[in-house]
């Protein structure tokens, strides 16, 4: 008798500490809502959600704040990826991606980590993406302390 049930991996991908459903959906082009499950498999992603069911590479997530900096390792992968696929820079929706971690964070200290990563993997990215992400950063970082500043204001008031 041949046994079908094969044991689980223990292997975890280095990559995998990057894996958030904003980037999935970003890749998948799918509000975040559709997703209904994600299975971080040995080498691919499993993502589930309404009407889909997809693969996705662990080379396609970009990096995130608040685990382990990327590595060389990781950099060795990305460019693998991006060399099959025949692109010389991260993929566009890295900068929509970065974009949106810019105008999701709360206050300067967050803005100048996800800035300190950007600087870690500029050379990843396209000199017009690195531009606009700049431009972004420049805006955020403005109205963040804009913010603070109201903020103080009005606490002097009192």
């Amino acid at each position: 008798m041949i046994s079908t049930l094969q044991p689980q991996s223990k292997y975890v991908h280095p990559l995998a500490r990057f894996v958030s459903e904003e980037a999935i959906a970003l890749i998948l082009k799918v509000p975040v809502e559709k997703i209904r499950e994600i299975r971080c498999w040995a080498r691919v992603i499993l993502v589930v959600g309404q009407g889909l069911s997809r693969f996705v590479s662990y080379a396609d997530l970009p990096p995130v704040v608040g685990v382990e900096a990327p590595t060389r390792q990781d950099f060795t992968y990305w460019s693998k990826r991006w060399r099959k696929l025949k692109i010389k820079h991260a993929p566009d929706f890295w900068a929509t991606f970065y974009a949106n971690r810019f105008g999701q964070c709360r206050d300067i200290a967050e803005l100048f980590n996800w800035g300190q990563l950007l600087g870690t993997i500029k050379l990843l990215l396209s000199e017009q993406i690195i531009i606009a992400l700049r431009s972004i950063y420049v805006e955020e970082k403005s109205y963040l302390e804009t913010q603070l500043y109201l903020c103080a204001s009005k606490s002097e008031l009192r």
